[in-house]
């Protein structure tokens, strides 16, 4: 389970480039949900995933993962029970190292690694299994070299590195948004499917209403560091793509009109 409670982030304070990232951010995840995060670009939402994950320190609040308060701990810390797929497919990997010796460091994550961490016949053996699942004929090449494969293979091994050992929580950034359409349903099948089979707790941060209303079991959308709206339950189960974009165009026309009125009054102040 995952609680976060009232968390507040300010970048650059008292300064003129300050940004208020999040402002009194509250959400509770239950254990084995899938909660979908949606908004406009610095809605908050990238913040959000970082918060958790320890990139930085939030100013003030608090994030518990499985009853345990993590909001002062440091991201390595952090990165033993939580798994992280980027949007960018070449983060998150060694990419003059193997296939196998990727997934190798992954399924040894937190472990000790003295001398004999090193790939032996039975380890070997289950990572050909494992990768096998992705139909992607990657089993035959684990001696390649991770970065000589494509954006959409080396995503999906990510994916398979990041939920390796059924982490406490998968946080996925927009994780297919650098992904050419194909490439990208293939790595939301394989989502989909890790997500149900190891039964997941996870937070996704995604651009498309496709992903957000086909995928997971709750919806937030996210607006200037704040959550505008929580979708779950029936509401959720009713929702489509253009319920969302209506909820995104009424966001735009309040803006416009907020920002029409303030300059109206100054210039009448003026």
């Amino acid at each position: 389970m995952l609680e976060i409670s009232n968390i507040y982030k300010t970048f650059n304070p008292g300064t003129p480039n300050e940004v208020r990232a999040l402002r009194g951010v509250s959400l509770r995840l239950e254990t084995s949900s899938f909660l979908i995060i949606i908004g406009t670009n610095g809605s908050g939402k990238s913040t959000l995933l970082n918060a958790v994950a320890g990139t930085f320190l939030v100013d003030t609040g608090s994030i518990k993962l499985a009853d345990t308060e993590i909001s002062r701990w440091a991201e390595h810390k952090r990165a033993r029970f939580v798994g992280r797929v980027f949007q960018n497919p070449f983060s998150g990997t060694a990419p003059n190292m193997s296939i196998a010796e990727n997934l190798a460091l992954a399924a040894r994550r937190g472990q000790p690694r003295g001398l004999g961490w090193a790939l032996n016949h039975k380890l070997h053996s289950e990572l050909r299994d494992r990768i096998r699942t992705l139909n992607m004929g990657l089993e035959n090449r684990m001696d390649n070299a991770i970065g000589s494969l494509s954006g959409g293979q080396r995503q999906a091994l990510t994916l398979l590195m990041a939920s390796w050992l059924k982490p406490e929580l998968l946080l996925l950034d927009e994780h297919t948004a650098a992904l050419d359409p194909k490439s990208a349903d293939q790595v939301i099948r394989l989502t989909h499917e890790i997500i149900n089979r190891d039964k997941l707790t996870t937070l996704m941060v995604t651009h498309s209403m496709q992903q957000a209303v086909h995928l997971g079991d709750r919806i937030v959308m996210m607006h200037r560091g704040e959550v505008l709206h929580d979708l779950q339950g029936a509401e959720r189960a009713r929702v489509r793509p253009e319920d969302l974009l209506k909820r995104f165009d009424e966001v735009r026309r309040r803006e416009q009109l907020d920002a029409a009125v303030a300059e109206m009054l100054r210039r009448n102040y003026i």
